[in-house]
């Protein structure tokens, strides 16, 4: 089948690879000059495990290509996916304007059936604001005549896992308006649900609101369990036996209930943003959704506290290794990353930074400069002469570090866990003052 995905960044490129991966011709599209022409070369500009060799692959094969010409891919696509990015607005509303840009630039391109899906997270209603401006475009065009259908088809991919997580879906949500382009876009992702039918079909606007849904959901464990941790500092109980404890009740579970600086990435911080702005803009009051959002923008500030007491407020001068700059592991995306945030409030302190990623440092260095924060390249001479250690990415790498080498190499044996990584006790037994998250 043909495809055509406008917009490269995590979801439309591996999206377009896996489709790809397939057997399907697949055309993926991005203004970006510069990301096209090393995508044609096989260069993958992002970090995600297993993505490079899959476009390599595809590329070799003819089955994937790369192009600035929205005109061209839309042409050759029987199914377009919007896959463009929805950014915040600085009041929490997602910015649309890419994915009316694009919608506008289909509306000039089409002249047969296109099946057109927002991919996108995009609020309730933006799919069908979508086929508006189709529409209206084939009337500027006098090509009212020339048929098309809109879905909307929300991704559920993880960064660090996307690949993985495209290829074996738990569930695959269709949003139409008629059973023809269900069923068509059931056969294109058929392959990914071959052992279970995994298709969940409803209307536009509920599968919309899913994808903010689920998210929001995530979002409210995190912050949830973070609160907990609080408590937990205050009164002496464990977080980590909190956790555990309440995630054997099988109607909790153990998923997305760890303790630490709080949730970032590119969904989680706009995704509940934009809900809350949707529900603001429809009359309702999400309570809950602000308490969410709000506990996560204090917690890295909770985080950053306990380095700065321990210091008795005062930071000038003292140095902090940090280990990870990225949002979470097995990703180079720093956005929303509190690992950024933390080492920013160090920073403004009068504190410098000593960091280390083994992915994100050159996607951190545009966020951070290069005033009074070092970049290394190993984990273990981003400690040397640090007053403390702080952890803010769980890195597997991170979990069995070498703890002697680590007491010689810091100023002062401090380790402060903002992802709970270690055993305190036994840090201590070692001769370390550790510092976690509810701990």
């Amino acid at each position: 089948m043909r495809v055509c995905v406008i917009g490269t960044g995590y979801v439309g490129l591996v999206t377009g690879a896996c489709l790809a991966d397939t057997g399907n011709d697949v055309w993926c599209v991005d203004k970006d000059e510069e990301k096209i022409s090393k995508l044609n070369q096989g260069i993958v500009p992002i970090y995600e495990p297993g993505l490079e060799d899959i476009v390599k692959r595809n590329l070799a094969g003819g089955r994937l290509r790369f192009t600035t010409d929205i005109a061209e891919g839309v042409s050759r696509g029987l199914f377009v996916f919007i896959a463009v990015g929805t950014p915040p607005n600085h009041d929490g509303s997602a910015d649309l304007s890419a994915v009316f840009d694009v919608a506008e630039n289909i509306g000039m391109a089409i002249d047969n059936y296109k099946i057109v899906a927002t991919k996108s997270t995009v609020p309730i209603g933006t799919t069908y604001k979508v086929k508006e401006i189709i529409s209206s475009k084939l009337k500027e065009r006098r090509a009212p005549d020339v048929e098309f259908d809109i879905a909307s088809c929300p991704e559920f991919l993880k960064e660090g896992s996307a690949v993985e997580d495209f290829q074996h879906p738990d569930r695959i949500i269709i949003g139409t308006e008629n059973g023809r382009t269900a069923e068509l876009l059931k056969e294109l992702l058929a392959p990914f649900t071959m052992r279970e039918d995994r298709f969940f079909v409803t209307s536009i606007p509920t599968a919309e609101l899913i994808k903010y849904a689920a998210n929001a959901m995530l979002a409210t464990r995190i912050s949830f369990i973070n609160e907990l941790a609080r408590l937990c500092d205050r009164v002496g109980a464990d977080i980590e036996a909190v956790r555990k404890g309440i995630g054997l009740d099988s109607r909790i579970g153990s998923s997305f209930l760890y303790a630490g600086p709080g949730y970032g990435g590119s969904c989680f911080p706009k995704d509940v943003k934009a809900l809350i702005d949707t529900a603001r803009q429809n009359g309702v009051d999400l309570s809950i959704l602000k308490a969410v959002d709000e506990v996560n923008e204090t917690q890295r500030d909770y985080v950053f506290s306990k380095i700065r007491d321990y210091f008795n407020g005062d930071l000038k001068g003292v140095r902090i290794a940090l280990w990870g700059l990225s949002f979470k592991p097995d990703t180079d995306d720093v956005r929303e990353s509190p690992a950024v945030a933390i080492a920013k409030r160090i920073i403004e302190a009068g504190g410098a930074v000593q960091a280390f990623d083994p992915a994100a440092t050159e996607q951190a260095r545009k966020v951070l400069g290069e005033h009074a924060i070092t970049y290394f390249n190993d984990c273990y001479e981003a400690l040397r002469g640090a007053d403390a250690l702080l952890l803010a990415t769980e890195w597997k790498m991170f979990r069995q570090p070498d703890f002697d080498r680590m007491k010689e190499l810091l100023s002062r044996p401090v380790i402060f866990d903002a992802r709970n990584q270690y055993d305190p006790h036994k840090l201590r037994q070692r001769g370390f003052a550790c510092f976690g998250v509810g701990r």
